[in-house]
């Protein structure tokens, strides 16, 4: 059957494409994985490498049972996901989140998908809708969509894609950081699931601290410093608000970043026990050898000399040399609850689904999953079977829900996977029939939530199960 089946084309090969090309094949179905690196390049890769990270090298918390992204994590594991697979032996030091060797995870990928025997890679841009003949198609082509393909999709929906702006933080060299002044601790001495980074356990990161008067002067340079000129086209696109530049945040306030990503909690400087600091910059381990660092939260549009100059002004950062600097990119989006189907079909071209981070998901793992959704549903229709979405009491099953249908259509923005997204859920109960109250109640919320979101993905993934039903 697989020999004489019909191949199902996938353009794009970054998270979600590279995650639809491995549930597709794993399932007996032969792919074309379209990738236009490199021969058309894009601002913020740097390499031809399927599913690059271009922004943080993280995936964010780990954590199952009361972590929303954490549960998706574990969810995406259950059903055979390639990325997670990739980033469990590329995972480094990161307290309890889950963050990777970026080279390491890009050619784990790039390998699984070139050797698979039902894959087959071309190289070149797809600059226009896919010609009729491409029967069952994924379109994954993410915040970095060619401009060429982009407008024939805005052609075609009526011009109902959005767009926002995505920051790159800058990368630091690890033997470029002054320990005298910075030191090694996660906050609160949290141990994460990567093993130990090279502070040992729950020393993941690295911390620089700063007093009032450094950060006021910090702070003021931040937004008095030289940006990067936005093309006219651009003037007008609206920022994430989870992935705000550093200097944007700043102009909300002279205390926004020690409320933010300067936030000075659960860190007790090592050099000077008894001196709380005002502010304090972390920096989270980039690769498996640990030389290098990234910023955490220092997204920037700032422009790359201002940046050095600026990022120098840090305390123990002073002689830093950076592996690369921080930049900006274009994200676009469709407007998906008007345009999506609940399986991921274009509703005016039923044989174009969309994945990734172009439906309006955000995040590494949101991208993924989606397509690794969109394989299994595109998996079904080429085997002629009916395609089932997961159940809404799943991280799957919500992110979906709310992209394609759940959130206001007036209103959308990017979305990371979150509780607020999964419908209501019962506590549970002690002896005496009592809800858990106060500062337990949230926690255990949570991990109902997660109980029953595994439990109802165990039935979905069982076709037996979903047969006798």
């Amino acid at each position: 059957m697989t020999k004489d089946m019909k191949p199902v084309h996938i353009v794009g090969a970054g998270m979600a494409g590279s995650e639809a090309a491995w549930q597709l094949a794993q399932t007996g179905v032969p792919v074309i994985l379209h990738e236009m690196r490199p021969v058309v390049k894009t601002d913020a890769h740097q390499t031809d490498g399927f599913a690059e990270l271009v922004c943080s090298n993280s995936f964010r918390s780990d954590d199952h049972e009361t972590n929303a992204v954490g549960l998706l994590h574990e969810e995406m594991r259950r059903a055979g996901s390639l990325i997670m697979a990739a980033a469990n032996v590329a995972k480094v030091p990161a307290g309890s989140a889950l963050a990777v060797d970026r080279d390491i995870f890009s050619q784990y990928v790039t390998k699984a998908l070139s050797g698979h025997p039902l894959v087959t890679v071309e190289r070149g841009e797809v600059a226009d809708l896919p010609p009729a003949d491409w029967d069952n198609v994924i379109i994954a082509t993410g915040p970095l969509t060619s401009e060429a393909l982009g407008k024939a999709i805005a052609d075609f929906t009526g011009g109902e894609e959005l767009a926002f702006f995505d920051a790159i933080a800058p990368i630091v060299h690890r033997d470029s950081i002054d320990m005298s002044i910075c030191w090694y601790q996660s906050r609160y001495d949290k141990v994460g699931t990567g093993g130990e980074g090279e502070g040992g356990s729950g020393k993941d990161y690295i911390n620089c601290p700063m007093t009032r008067d450094q950060y006021e002067s910090f702070v003021r340079a931040l937004i008095d410093g030289e940006k990067t000129d936005f093309r006219e086209w651009e003037k007008n696109t609206p920022y994430f608000e989870g992935c705000l530049p550093i200097e944007v945040m700043a102009d909300r306030g002279l205390e926004t970043l020690r409320f933010g990503p300067m936030k000075p909690v659960g860190l007790t400087n090592a050099h000077a026990p008894d001196v709380k600091p005002y502010a304090i910059i972390q920096l989270r381990q980039d690769n498996a050898l640990g030389t290098l660092y990234n910023m955490v939260g220092f997204q920037t549009k700032l422009k790359h000399g201002e940046q050095t100059r600026i990022f120098r002004m840090i305390p123990g950062l002073e002689n830093a040399e950076f592996a690369r600097l921080g930049g900006l990119h274009r994200n676009t989006f469709l407007n998906s609850p008007r345009l999506l189907d609940p399986l991921m079909r274009l509703k005016a071209d039923m044989r174009l689904r969309f994945a990734g981070q172009v439906t309006g998901v955000e995040g590494y793992v949101e991208s993924a999953s989606m397509g690794l959704l969109a394989g299994r549903f595109a998996a079904a229709e080429r085997k002629g079977q009916v395609a089932v979405p997961p159940p809404r009491t799943t991280a799957l099953g919500a992110l979906l829900a709310h992209i394609t249908g759940d959130a206001n259509a007036e209103t959308f923005q990017p979305m990371n996977v979150n509780f607020g997204l999964f419908p209501p859920v019962d506590l549970p109960r002690d002896e005496n029939g009592r809800t858990p109250r106060g500062k337990l109640k949230t926690p255990s919320r949570k991990k109902a939530h997660s109980a029953r979101a595994l439990a109802d993905l165990a039935q979905w993934l069982d076709p037996a199960r979903q047969a006798a039903e």
